[in-house]
C-alpha cells in the first residue's frame, strides 16, 4: 500500500467511488489509484509509474512511431492494473511533450482506440494550478509565499502561492529532457554547457523575476522526479530518513550548494553509483539540477521543501471539486432554462448522461459563431440555429454508454429520450448532427441517414460540417481557444484563433474534419493561431484518409 500525506488519510465509513489519475508526462506515465470518501477526502490504493521517454531524440515536432508504441505499451500495463482493482473512472491528462507534438492528437486518438482510455491535453498554465492545488494539500504552508517548483521532462511550472492565496503561476519550456538534447553534448557538463543553461534559465525567468521582486520568497517546494530524485541524493548524504515518505523532506540551500558542487562534475558512471537517482534519469537530470541552483541563488531561496503530491493528485482534488460543483450548477440550471420545454427536456437528457460540460459548452458556442457567419452562404433557416446548438450540447452523450463509438451512441439516445416540443424531423436532424460529429461523414449506406428526405439530408450535411470542426477545436477538452476570428475570401476561409496554450492539437483535430467542410462551403479551410494581433503562420497538418469524404 503506498503512503500518502496525512491529510489524504480516509474517512470513516465505506469509499464512494475509486478512480486513477494519470499524469501522461514527457519522461514517465505515473499512475495513483484512490479511494474517494464522501467527505470528499481521499485514500491511496496502489501507484504505478512507467518510464516512456516521449523525447527521447529531444522535443521535437513530432512523437514519431517508437516513442508512440513506448506510451501505448505503458498505458496497456496501466490499464490491466485500473481493471484489476475495479477502477470506475480513469482521468488522464497529457502534458508538454504531446500537447506540443504535431502527431499528439493521432496518439491521444489511438489511446481511445486501442486501450480505451481518453486523454485531455491540458494547457501549461492548467497544469501549473493543479500542482499547486495538490501542493497545498499536502504541504503545511504559512502566510509566507512560496515558490512551487516542477521541473517535468518538457516544461517547468512555477507557482508563487501563499496559503490562501495564489500570486503568479507560468509553464515554462525549460524541462530536463528538452535543456539536455538541447545544450548537453558532454559528460560531464563542460562550463560552456553550464553558461548556456544559466543563460537561457535566466532569459526564461525574466518575468518570474519581476513576480519575485513583488512577492519574495525564502522556502521553495518540489515536486516530481526531477526534485524527487535530487532529494532522495540529498538525504542519502546526510542520512535523513525518506523510506517512508519524501512528503515535507527539508534541507537548506547549503546542503545544496555541497552536493551541486560535487554531482555536477560527476560523469554518467559515478552517477550511476548515486543512491536515490533512478537509472533512466541519469543521462538527463543534469539540466534539472543547475536549473535548481539558478532558482536558488537567483530568488534568495534558503530552504527546499519536497511534496509528493504533484499533478496526478491535483486532477483528483479537481475531480472531487467537480462533483460540488456539478450538484450547484444542477440548481442553476433548472432555474436558467425556465419554463421552454425543448431546452428543459434537453438539459434533463444532458444531465442524466453525465454530460462534459464545459466542452460542450465550448464547442457549441464555436458552432454557433460559424453558423452566424455562414447561415446566408450556406442557405439554412433561422431556425437550424437553435437546433445547431442542442445538437452540439448532446454530442459527446454518447460517452454514457462507451467511448468507442460514443457518436453513434449520440444518435440512439437522442432519438429514444422522448424529448419534449420536438417535432420528428428535429430530432432526427439533432441526432445526425450529433452523430456526424467524428468518424465518418454523412453516406448513403448508413441506415438512419438513408431514411431522411432529401432537404433534411443537405441540412445535416451542413449543420455537421460546422460542428466537426468546431469540435475539432477543443480537441482538448480544455477550451484553449479563447477567441474566434472568420476571414473568408473567393477561395479560402481562414479561422484565426487566439489561444492559452500551443494550438497544435487544435489545429489538428479541426483540419482532420475539414473536408465535407470544404465540400459544403466549396472553399478551401486554414486556420492560423493569432499572437498579439498578428497571424502566426502555421502547417495546415493533413487529416487521416479515413476522415475524408
Amino acid at each position: 500500500m503506498s503512503s500518502v500525506p496525512p491529510k489524504a488519510s480516509p474517512s470513516n465509513g465505506v469509499p464512494a467511488k475509486r478512480i486513477a489519475a494519470i499524469d501522461l508526462g514527457t519522461n514517465s506515465f505515473h499512475t495513483v489509484i484512490v479511494d474517494i470518501y464522501p467527505d470528499r477526502s481521499f485514500r491511496t490504493v496502489d501507484k504505478l509509474k512507467e518510464m516512456v521517454n516521449l523525447a527521447g531524440k529531444g522535443m521535437q515536432r513530432r512523437l514519431g512511431a517508437e516513442a508512440m508504441e513506448r506510451g501505448l505499451s505503458a498505458l496497456r500495463k496501466i490499464r490491466m492494473l485500473c481493471d484489476s482493482l475495479g477502477v470506475e473512472d480513469i482521468l488522464a491528462y497529457a502534458t508538454s511533450a504531446i500537447r506540443e507534438a504535431e502527431d499528439g492528437g493521432e496518439f491521444i486518438q489511438r489511446m481511445i482506440d486501442e486501450i480505451g482510455i481518453k486523454a485531455h491535453a491540458i494547457s501549461g498554465m492548467m497544469e501549473a494550478r493543479l500542482i499547486a492545488r495538490a501542493v497545498m494539500h499536502a504541504v503545511t504552508l504559512d502566510e509566507e509565499p512560496v515558490l512551487m517548483a516542477d521541473i517535468g521532462g518538457g516544461s517547468v511550472e512555477l507557482t508563487v502561492a501563499g496559503r490562501d492565496r495564489f500570486h503568479h503561476a507560468c509553464s515554462l519550456k525549460i524541462g530536463v529532457a528538452r535543456m539536455a538534447a538541447e545544450y548537453v553534448a558532454s559528460d560531464p557538463l563542460s562550463k560552456g554547457e553550464i553558461k548556456k543553461l544559466r543563460a537561457r534559465y535566466r532569459r526564461e525567468l525574466e518575468p518570474m523575476a519581476e513576480v519575485m521582486e513583488k512577492h519574495p520568497v525564502r522556502t521553495l517546494i518540489g515536486t516530481s522526479g526531477t526534485m524527487e530524485n535530487i532529494a532522495l541524493m540529498i538525504a542519502a548524504r546526510k542520512d535523513l530518513n525518506a523510506s517512508l515518505t519524501l512528503n515535507e523532506l527539508e534541507f537548506r540551500q547549503k546542503d545544496y550548494r555541497d552536493f551541486y558542487r560535487e554531482f555536477i562534475n560527476m560523469d554518467r558512471r559515478e552517477r550511476l553509483t548515486q543512491k536515490g537517482l533512478e537509472e533512466k534519469r541519469v543521462d538527463i537530470i543534469a539540466p534539472g539540477v543547475v536549473l535548481l541552483d539558478h532558482l536558488i541563488r537567483s530568488f534568495g531561496i534558503d530552504r527546499i521543501k519536497i511534496s509528493e503530491f504533484a499533478l496526478r493528485e491535483g486532477m483528483i482534488l479537481h475531480y472531487i471539486d467537480k462533483q460540488k460543483e456539478q450538484l450547484d450548477m444542477e440548481l442553476k440550471i433548472s432555474r436558467e432554462i425556465g419554463p421552454d420545454p425543448r431546452r428543459r427536456s434537453v438539459h434533463e437528457l444532458l444531465r442524466k448522461c453525465d454530460w462534459h460540460e464545459s466542452h460542450s459548452r465550448h464547442v457549441t458556442d464555436l458552432a454557433l459563431q460559424l453558423f452566424d457567419a455562414l447561415q446566408q452562404e450556406l442557405k439554412l433557416p433561422e431556425g437550424d440555429r437553435e437546433l445547431l446548438e442542442y445538437a452540439s450540447l448532446m454530442h459527446d452523450i454518447g460517452y454514457y454508454i462507451s467511448h468507442r463509438k460514443h457518436h453513434k451512441h449520440a444518435l440512439y439516445l437522442i432519438r429514444n429520450a422522448d424529448l419534449k416540443g420536438f417535432r420528428e424531423d428535429e430530432i432526427n436532424l439533432m441526432a445526425n448532427v450529433a452523430r456526424y460529429h467524428r468518424r465518418s461523414t454523412p453516406k448513403k449506406r448508413h441506415k438512419r441517414f438513408r431514411k431522411l428526405d432529401k432537404p433534411l439530408k443537405s441540412r445535416v450535411r451542413r449543420l455537421s460540417a460546422l460542428l466537426r470542426v468546431a469540435d475539432g477545436l477543443d480537441r482538448s477538452h480544455y477550451q484553449n481557444v479563447r477567441r474566434l476570428e472568420i476571414e473568408r475570401d473567393e477561395e479560402r476561409l481562414r479561422l484565426l484563433i487566439t489561444t492559452e496554450g500551443d494550438p497544435e492539437l487544435e489545429i489538428w483535430g479541426a483540419m482532420r474534419k475539414r473536408h465535407l467542410f470544404e465540400e459544403v462551403t466549396g472553399c478551401r479551410l486554414e486556420i492560423h493561431r493569432l499572437r498579439g494581433g498578428e497571424v502566426v503562420e502555421t502547417e495546415q497538418p493533413d487529416p487521416f484518409p479515413e476522415y475524408k469524404s
